[in-house]
């Protein structure tokens, strides 16, 4: 999310903290950069990467009211949990 929650980002990783890290220094030009995405809001970890891209894609083709209510199922507050991981 950005710092406002006003935009959602949804992907999946091998290793969170280190794309975390990418995200708050801003090294990916990407939609991330574009949109000042940096505030880790919500994450699930996998066994496997299948499992996770298909949990990504499941969540991507969700409206916006109901990601947030994922999100707020564990992070009430949308606080920063970047410290966590």
């Amino acid at each position: 999310m950005n710092q406002r929650n006003t935009v959602i980002y949804v992907g999946s990783t091998a290793y969170l903290p280190g794309r975390n890290w990418q995200h708050k220094n801003k090294i990916l030009k990407g939609f991330t950069y574009r949109y000042n995405v940096d505030k880790l809001a919500y994450y699930e970890y996998f066994s496997d990467r299948e499992a996770a891209l298909n949990r990504e894609y499941e969540i991507k083709g969700w409206r916006r009211e109901k990601k947030m209510k994922l999100i707020k199922s564990k992070n009430p507050k949308l606080i920063d949990l970047s410290e966590e991981i």
